[in-house]
């Protein structure tokens, strides 16, 4: 078992509910990262299904909850041949901190019927650049659990020199050797820095509803991830993700409303 195996690791306790243990080491200058909550409550639904796999997931962040113990609370809402779909909520000292709706079924590999080409192509991955290390004190604990080498020009804000569109894209794997499966992906997601930051913002910028589709198992190696968006207006703004596995096939795709930051 991987770190982040255990990290998201859900122990059933009867029927509908699962303990788990927020583990601090996948937080973003205090709050935990939204993709590393997903996959701890992912573990919980797709356990309590007879489905392999999590292909649709709808999470909302009524809350920020904070490393420690935790509970999955999972209700069935029906079952069919092919799909079953569930109600999960996740929960700490007794209060509701997010409410997810997931689809599970079983993936097997197959070929398309057709296939789109990537939004945008990335450089070779020896021209793309680290983020500096942060200070002990950032709190930035997750950059010590992925890799990430970034498309230069969508980090130019580090330097005061943003682009001006919401966008952001990366190579991304875990620092731990761990080829990518479905809970990878869905910290994958939400793992590069908000695309509003290349647009001019700044801060903290809370995830309050975020939608993901699992397409297809990724193959081992790196992943790309290509963020983008398409308004940043009254205090908020939208962020779509489309993440390739190593083969170049398309295997997650994200939509999330988020709040602007305050620098």
């Amino acid at each position: 078992m991987t770190k982040f195996d255990e990290a998201t690791q859900a122990i059933r306790v009867d029927e509908n509910t699962y303990d788990v243990c927020l583990d601090p080491g996948y937080s973003i200058g205090g709050p935990l990262n939204g993709g590393y909550l997903m996959a701890a409550v992912l573990r919980a639904a797709v356990d309590a299904s007879p489905f392999e796999h999590p292909v649709s997931t709808t999470v909302q962040f009524l809350r920020a909850p904070v490393p420690g113990p935790a509970q999955v609370r999972v209700e069935p809402l029906k079952t069919g041949k092919t799909a079953a779909f569930s109600r999960v909520t996740l929960v700490q000292d007794g209060v509701a901190q997010i409410e997810g709706l997931i689809t599970t079924a079983t993936l097997h590999g197959a070929e398309p019927i057709y296939a789109d080409k990537a939004t945008y192509e990335m450089p070779p991955i020896e021209q793309c650049v680290k983020l500096p290390d942060p200070k002990p004190q950032s709190g930035m604990t997750l950059n010590a659990q992925v890799e990430v080498l970034f498309d230069p020009p969508t980090i130019a804000w580090l330097k005061g020199e943003p682009t001006g569109r919401p966008e952001s894209r990366a190579y991304f794997r875990m620092t731990e050797p761990q080829d990518p499966d479905p809970y990878v992906l869905a910290l994958a997601v939400d793992a590069l820095p908000p695309v509003v930051f290349s647009a001019g913002g700044r801060g903290w910028a809370p995830t309050v509803d975020l939608t993901w589709h699992l397409r297809a198992l990724p193959a081992p190696g790196w992943l790309t991830v290509l963020g983008g968006g398409r308004l940043v207006a009254d205090g908020w703004f939208d962020e779509e993700v489309e993440v390739r596995d190593s083969t170049g096939r398309l295997v997650a795709q994200s939509r999330q409303l988020a709040r602007v930051g305050r620098g």
